[in-house]
């Protein structure tokens, strides 16, 4: 499925000349649980692990968080998804709308798209997409943002 915006050549990490689809890691509202995950990701995912991203932190939103890569801050909790067989372009296309993702620093993203390992409770690194706060929203939360304690939003009506 081709959808006008999307699908530029970013969409894929380019591996020795092969195009390989990286998993996600969501550490908000898609996470199990939360709002957006049966909305977005029910029927299209083969597997759903959880994760750490390190050196970030999370900042509260409005009614959604934003990661922001600071080495030595922390850690970010959440779980890797693996799109289902057949899936992966569709799901990358609704996850890029969903976080207002447009194209490589384009100025009305409102995250950005980058390829981090994350690590799964092993101590395995994985390479995942993360969507992180774009460079303007995050001088705002630095300036002004509330960050949420322990970086995991499931977390933060308990802590």
């Amino acid at each position: 499925m081709t959808v006008p915006g999307f699908g530029d050549a970013g969409d894929f990490r380019d591996v020795g000349g092969l195009r390989e689809e990286l998993p996600f890691f969501v550490y908000g509202t898609l996470r199990p649980g939360e709002a957006n995950h049966d909305l977005f990701l029910h029927g299209r995912t083969e597997a759903e692990e959880p994760a750490l991203l390190a050196d970030a932190v999370l900042y509260e939103g409005p009614g959604f968080p934003y990661a922001l890569l600071e080495p030595g801050a922390g850690t970010v909790a959440g779980e890797v998804v693996t799109a289902a067989p057949g899936e992966y372009g569709e799901l990358l296309a609704v996850l890029d709308r969903l976080e207002e993702y447009v194209a490589p620093g384009h100025s009305r993203n409102l995250y950005e798209r980058l390829a981090r390992n994350v690590l799964l409770p092993d101590g395995t690194a994985v390479r995942a997409w993360v969507y992180v706060a774009a460079p303007g929203v995050a001088r705002e939360l630095r300036a002004t943002g509330t960050p949420i304690p322990g970086g995991d939003w499931t977390g933060r009506l308990r802590g």
